[in-house]
């Protein structure tokens, strides 16, 4: 087993966030956004982004400290980038601050403050953070205290990656609204990839502490929807974080629902296609089935005939380095098209804060620890009929 006291120091992200349009942008804000990290280290660093910007966007300040409570921050620092205060982000451009000397604990709740003075009719950001943060008019980034911050806000904007420098490495989960969160209870961390980061930050010898959510609402592996597709966001959101040693892929069940009707050969071609590009990276991927969710307005049955073509590729399709299989772990005893009831958030498809922690009980954290192995297909190969 490779521990962490054997692992080189390196650069890893400790959180992350997809970028998505979230709504016109406002001139003259400080934004003072909540996460929680997952991997402590050295050297912090955000990575701001304006992927979906017609125009630069100018960043005035950027302080980031400890959460004392509510927008309260102590030890607020400012950020540099490049050795300025102060940065313009070109349109669908991203850029990294500077490291800042110190260390950051594990597990740790910020407060990223980001002064805009400027920038394009689109705000880029991440819509369901399930976290509350704050805003105040005018720039306050360097503020202690949380008086200024009369406004709240349940999105993150411009931040889309922190890392720090650590013996250790990354997962990243690629997902939709069950990974984003929804469901779970607002402001407690309650997401799956949550309670997956402290299960690993109980098991340190396995090497993987830093885990990062990269799922959106209503995100669709084909087709763009609720923000790029994850064909189209992978590079972007998943494989440009430092660090990455797995990706956790928990995908499909937007593209079966309704009217969406994507065939179980549509979907194993997509998820091939994940595997064979996060293969190229170095980049192992572990496969999860897709959950019931007959109650849901959008089931029908022939999504479920679908949805079990999916699952059994999953299961026994042999492509993915490993697999979880989160059907078997959260469907119900009395009907397998359901979510098993003490799981199931009340709207038959996203689980509650019991189910969030079933989904990360039902990972097999040794199975995180795998190495890429060939593809048997091209990207786009052979899939499964129907």
């Amino acid at each position: 087993m490779i521990t962490e006291a054997v692992l080189a120091l390196s650069t890893v992200a400790t959180w992350g966030a997809s970028a998505q349009p979230v709504g016109p942008a406002a001139p003259d804000l400080t934004y003072r956004l909540a996460v929680h990290t997952s991997a402590g280290g050295s050297d912090l660093r955000i990575r701001l982004t304006n992927a979906y910007g017609e125009s630069p966007l100018a960043v005035g300040h950027a302080f980031v400290g400890t959460r004392r409570g509510g927008a309260a921050v102590a030890g607020n620092r400012p950020l540099s980038f490049g050795g300025s205060a102060s940065v313009t982000i070109p349109a669908g451009g991203t850029l990294w601050s500077d490291p800042l000397p110190g260390t950051v604990p594990a597990r740790s709740d910020l407060l990223v403050s980001l002064s805009i003075t400027g920038g394009p009719a689109t705000a880029t950001g991440h819509g369901m953070a399930m976290q509350t943060s704050y805003l105040a008019t005018g720039d306050h980034s360097a503020d202690q205290g949380a008086a200024a911050f009369t406004r709240q806000t349940g999105s993150w904007f411009y931040l889309d990656s922190i890392s720090v420098r650590a013996r250790t490495g990354t997962v990243a989960v690629l997902g939709d609204s069950i990974t984003d969160g929804w469901q779970s209870t607002m402001d407690k961390n309650n997401r799956w990839p949550d309670y997956l980061a402290r299960r690993l930050a109980a098991a340190p010898g396995l090497g993987l502490t830093g885990v990062v959510n990269e799922g959106i609402s209503g995100n669709k592996v084909l087709a763009d929807g609720a923000g790029d597709s994850a064909l189209k966001r992978l590079d972007r959101d998943v494989l440009s974080q430092p660090g990455l040693r797995t990706v956790i892929l928990f995908e499909g069940v937007n593209d079966l629902k309704g009217d969406n009707g994507a065939t179980a050969a549509g979907l194993v071609a997509g998820y091939r296609q994940i595997i064979a590009r996060a293969h190229a990276a170095g980049v192992c991927v572990v496969g999860a089935t897709v959950l019931p969710f007959q109650g849901w307005g959008e089931w029908t049955p022939a999504a479920e005939q679908v949805r079990q073509q999916v699952n059994a590729f999953v299961r026994t399709g042999g492509e993915f380095d490993a697999t979880v299989d989160l059907d078997a772990a959260l469907r119900s005893p009395y009907d397998p098209t359901r979510l098993f009831p003490p799981f199931d958030g009340g709207d038959h498809i996203h689980p509650n804060d019991k189910g969030m922690m079933a989904i990360a009980d039902a990972v097999d954290l040794r199975a995180l620890r795998c190495a890429p192995m060939p593809m048997p297909y091209p990207m786009g190969g052979p899939g499964l009929a129907g």
